[in-house]
């Protein structure tokens, strides 16, 4: 059994519903399947290819299944698969964007306007708070929290329980006029570091397990597991 789609909301003929499955007004659904229990509010788009699991609900105006499109300005190749997976238990904020070929774990939370973009893979348990930008094929660990507002660049690691504050910026790309190539390397956080608010985190540096970076830092050389670095550059103390 599925509960009746709002009369204003567009369903695909194609498209699996779970039961006790709400869609509100002026949802548009694709060839999509959607798990028992999801709520689906106003104004959200869901494309072909997205898999829903139980009880995920999506706040008004998300569009999850965006297709990534480079316009002729980017220097990478645009590569990607047509689905998206969100595990059970999740939360998609207003007016976050979920490009094609992203997995999310169960139970994460997804703010208001955060986006993250193809290739990325988000564990379980994590918060990716509001006004986040996750950029392409990066990968978060389990219980991992990314504060407001933060920048998460592409080709970065970030493992489990690590806690991101907010404002923070991640670089790739120390040769900017290069283009798109081998030189390109995100930054990797360690399990269980700490980046404080503010932080800058240099391309290709590591953040070792356990560690702590302060407020406002910017990090320029890779630090140590359980060691703590303030300053510009960052340094330990």
């Amino acid at each position: 059994m599925t509960d009746v789609p709002h009369p204003t909301s567009i369903v695909h003929d194609e498209a699996r519903v779970g039961s006790g499955v709400t869609i509100h007004a002026y949802a548009i659904i694709g060839r999509a399947e959607i798990g028992d229990g999801c709520v689906i509010h106003p104004h959200v788009v869901i494309a072909d290819g997205v898999q829903l699991a139980t009880n995920v609900e999506v706040f008004p105006g998300a569009f999850i299944g965006k297709e990534p499109k480079g316009a002729g300005a980017v220097a990478r190749e645009i590569q990607f698969e047509r689905t998206v997976s969100i595990g059970a238990g999740s939360s998609i904020g207003p007016h976050a964007t979920v490009y094609y070929d992203v997995v999310i774990g169960e139970r994460t939370l997804l703010g208001d306007c955060a986006s993250v973009r193809e290739q990325c893979r988000i564990g379980s348990r994590c918060i990716i708070s509001r006004m986040v930008s996750i950029n392409y094929n990066t990968v978060l660990g389990d219980r991992v929290k990314v504060m407001d507002g933060t920048h998460l660049t592409g080709d970065m690691v970030v493992e489990d329980d690590a806690f991101i504050s907010a404002l923070v910026v991640t670089l790739n790309d120390n040769v900017v006029t290069a283009g798109f190539g081998d030189h390109i390397a995100g930054p990797r956080v360690r399990a269980g570091a700490v980046v404080g608010g503010g932080a800058t985190l240099m391309p290709g540096v590591v953040v070792g397990a356990s560690s702590i970076v302060a407020a406002g830092a910017v990090v320029t050389r890779d630090v140590r597991d359980g060691t703590r670095v303030a300053g510009v550059p960052a340094k330990p103390f």
